[in-house]
């Protein structure tokens, strides 16, 4: 049973949907990726919605562009947290797709990442299942470490090369 639903509007998405599975994957985080639009399959889209909650979803990652009604549609139905992923459109560069996805109307939070930021949706759905794991937490503990520990790689590099640390 999958934890966490991807859907996206179009397969055009996929490339940026796909980052926040990668990150489900790291974590051994189960998730089912869907296909499915909000404006040309209305039935569908309510169908899917409503039987999120029955399938074992604990969050929903929804990704879209332009008018971007996925994420906030799934929030009005689905009773669990959604996580937005405005996708870069090239008449606005994904502003539009942000504003309409982080603008919901006050009773239908989306959590909102970054323009294109599958990977950190990927990353906030896995800490909201973490509240309630502890094996999970842990691995995002060792994940923050090991990202700290590649910075100070990089930096002792650098040193290394002969340049001195910045200090004012």
């Amino acid at each position: 049973m999958a934890q966490v639903g991807i859907v996206m509007g179009s397969d055009s998405d996929m490339p940026v949907m796909a980052k926040a599975a990668d990150i489900l994957e790291k974590f051994n985080i189960s998730y089912e990726m869907t296909i499915l639009s909000a404006h040309r399959e209305p039935d569908e889209f309510f169908a899917y919605a409503k039987g999120a909650e029955a399938k074992g979803f604990k969050v929903i990652i929804a990704g879209a562009g332009m008018a971007a009604h996925l994420p906030g549609m799934c929030a009005a139905i689905f009773p669990m947290p959604v996580i937005g992923i405005p996708m870069h459109t090239t008449s606005l560069g994904g502003r539009d797709s942000l504003y309409s996805i982080v603008q919901m109307p006050s009773g239908i939070p989306v959590a909102t990442v970054a323009i294109n930021g599958g990977a950190n949706a990927g990353l906030l759905a896995a800490k909201i299942l973490a509240t309630s794991n502890e094996a999970l937490l842990q691995k995002l503990k060792d994940y923050s470490e090991n990202m700290k520990k590649e910075v100070q790689a990089k930096d002792q590099k650098l040193q290394e090369a002969g340049y001195k640390n910045y200090t004012k």
